[in-house]
């Protein structure tokens, strides 16, 4: 366990330096006292969310031996920051705020979240009320001038990444200018506000949906589903890079060993999760890619750029996609060739 193994190690210093390593042995000790900081994005209120995880952060403690202290904000960027700043040690994510964690707060994906439902991934979807007359995103775009619009946190991907190129960056429309009104929030938030009448169209994904199905079932029943997505990749797991690696090594074996006992699938429940698995954080490859195809459509519909400027910038961007597409083609074949290893040593 994480708390005991720092208690064995102070033991070494007690009996061979003296009062040095009685020093060091107090800190030591106070290090096996400290808890381990688990970031989690907000994606409803944090009284919900607290009811949803708490069993799991219990399990957590009991079988890792040190106290899980969770570290829930009011938006994903305050997760991001908390990593950064060495204020969280590990932490769930969306894909496009794992991204940011991996770039600018020292984040290292281990693992990915499996769906209780055993779908490989999920999807963001535009929503509307039901009784709304809006039945596609075309009929809402050409509305847009008269509708109050609620889009995710900027660092979401379901709510934020993936419509922002699918529905807007593809369709040349910039949300923040099109719309009569642009709202930014959680995706609980902006379920319940549509379906309220509050907002007339809005971001959500396929996961929060099932979730709201059980919470609220009656407003699930008042929204109206008018576009979804391509496949999004399951939720990753990140660590920061500079934790031992005795801890990253324990924190592996909880993860890819949890739910496999009835009462582990029971705590996991509410999450709508059945385990987890191994990931790394190439996992991000599909979502950097879309991040840059989005930022190559401003790019190019962009007439203020030089012409050359311009130019320069898409073929930079084309050179970019291209590298991203081998890499991604590269670990496509690699996980192939294990599934059919897998495969040969099962028959």
């Amino acid at each position: 366990m994480i708390a005991s193994r720092l208690r064995r190690a102070a033991l070494p210093l007690i009996a061979g330096l003296g009062l040095i390593g009685s020093t060091l042995a107090m800190s030591s000790a106070q290090a096996a006292d400290e808890p381990l900081r688990f970031g989690i994005i907000s994606t409803e209120s944090s009284t919900n969310q607290s009811t949803q995880w708490q069993p799991f952060l219990d399990d957590m403690s009991q079988k890792l031996g040190v106290d899980i202290k969770p570290f829930f904000a009011t938006d994903y960027a305050a997760v991001i920051q908390a990593m950064r700043f060495d204020k969280v040690d590990l932490a769930w994510y969306g894909n496009k705020s794992a991204m940011e964690a991996v770039d600018r707060a020292g984040g290292e994906i281990f693992a990915q979240t499996v769906a209780a439902n055993g779908a490989p991934g999920y999807w963001s979807l535009m929503i509307v009320n039901k009784n709304s007359p809006y039945d596609s995103v075309e009929d809402v775009l050409a509305h847009a001038s008269e509708l109050t619009f609620g889009n995710g946190d900027p660092n979401s991907t379901s709510g934020y990444l993936v419509p922002g190129y699918y529905v807007f960056a593809k369709n040349h429309v910039d949300p923040k200018t099109a719309f009569k009104r642009t709202l930014n929030a959680n995706h609980e938030t902006n379920a319940l506000t549509v379906a309220n009448g509050q907002v007339d169209v809005a971001t959500f994904n396929t996961e929060s949906m099932e979730r709201l199905e059980v919470t609220h079932p009656d407003k699930a029943d008042q929204l109206k589903v008018i576009w979804k997505s391509p496949l999004i990749p399951s939720d990753p797991l990140v660590w920061r890079t500079d934790l031992p690696q005795q801890t990253k090594d324990e924190l592996r074996q909880f993860f890819l060993s949890y739910g496999e006992t009835p009462e582990q699938k029971q705590i996991l429940e509410p999450l709508q999760w059945s385990g987890f698995a191994a990931s790394d954080n190439d996992q991000l490859l599909p979502i950097r890619q879309l991040e840059l195809f989005k930022q190559r459509a401003q790019v190019a519909a962009n007439d203020s750029l030089d012409g050359d400027d311009k130019k320069q910038q898409l073929a930079e961007m084309d050179a970019q996609l291209e590298s991203l597409s081998k890499r991604m083609e590269a670990r496509e074949a690699a996980q192939a060739k294990q599934a059919d290893n897998t495969t040969a040593m099962a028959n």
